[in-house]
């Protein structure tokens, strides 16, 4: 295998014309120039220097190996100067997935800092629900993913087994409210049971949300009649406050919707989503990706 430092030895070489005087350029000694010419020469297996007296000529091969030597040491300068401002946070991505509720509360003040603290990394923003989120990160379509499960359901319906071999950073525990309309038999009573709301309709969410609201209704003896059903925490309030239906949603989702025409309540039995930030384990080492996931962290605990 041809080495970058024989390729800068055989460039001293053939600029200076001799052993001696390649070794004072490159700073070491001619015993060492004259070593590592020869293991040059073995893995390029042909000569690349003639030596007459006290001429030396490159061969046809040692020409082109120069030629090209040029060109490879030019690059890895490049790519070692490139690599070291990533590393330094100089430079670099970290392709980020969120959820939409992450996005608008955890994920923009994340942002802001990270670009204050250091400009020279992109963090760009694409957003999933999980479990397709997770998919991403596997898939190699970005480097975090914030997602969410509920712990009271079991571990396959949750989409807790998918995380075993990834870096999980814990954000935060979310607590679902209930949202009814303002009009609402209940809507001044504080808290109730989520049994109380049985015969009403429901309004429910993600995927994963809806499987989530079912287990906890049929926990406490009844199947939701679900009416509508989106993934857009908005039209869930707005349906809600138009009076067509309850629903169950978490607080961080309130943070950044108008609740016009809904009031929330406080349910039993409570529950609660863990939020978290998935990476790969290999990931987690990229400096720019530790420094999103410190990020996100703090902006999760303010």
């Amino acid at each position: 295998m041809i080495e970058a430092r024989h390729l800068r030895v055989l460039r001293a070489v053939a600029a200076t014309g001799s052993f001696s005087a390649a070794a004072r350029e490159l700073g070491c000694t001619q015993p060492a120039v004259s070593q590592q010419m020869k293991a040059l020469e073995g893995a390029a297996g042909t000569p690349l220097l003639i030596r007459s007296g006290r001429e030396m000529r490159l061969t046809e091969a040692g020409r082109a190996l120069v030629r090209h030597a040029t060109g490879i040491l030019a690059g890895l300068t490049a790519a070692e100067e490139e690599v070291a401002a990533i590393a330094g946070l100089r430079a670099g991505r970290v392709r980020l997935v969120s959820f939409p509720s992450g996005s608008s509360t955890l994920v923009p003040m994340a942002l802001a800092e990270m670009r204050a603290a250091h400009p020279g990394t992109r963090v760009s923003l694409v957003e999933a629900e999980p479990p397709g989120s997770v998919e991403m990160l596997r898939s190699g379509d970005c480097e975090i993913a914030l997602a969410f499960r509920y712990p009271q359901m079991s571990e396959e319906a949750s989409g807790g087994a998918e995380w075993d071999d990834l870096v999980l950073r814990p954000l935060l525990n979310d607590r679902l409210v209930g949202v009814v309309p303002e009009g609402h038999k209940l809507a001044g009573a504080g808290a109730v049971g989520i049994a109380e709301l049985a015969g009403e309709p429901w309004i429910a969410g993600c995927p994963r949300c809806r499987g989530h609201l079912v287990e906890v209704c049929e926990s406490e003896g009844f199947t939701p009649r679900i009416d509508f059903a989106t993934d857009d925490y908005p039209t869930v309030v707005g349906l809600v406050g138009a009076g067509l239906g309850v629903a169950v949603l978490p607080e961080l989702a309130l943070e950044s919707v108008r609740a016009k025409g809904a009031t929330t309540l406080e349910v039993e039995p409570a529950v609660r989503r863990e939020v978290v930030a998935l990476t790969l384990p290999d990931l987690a080492r990229v400096p720019a990706v530790a420094a999103t996931l410190d990020r996100l962290e703090q902006a999760a605990h303010r």
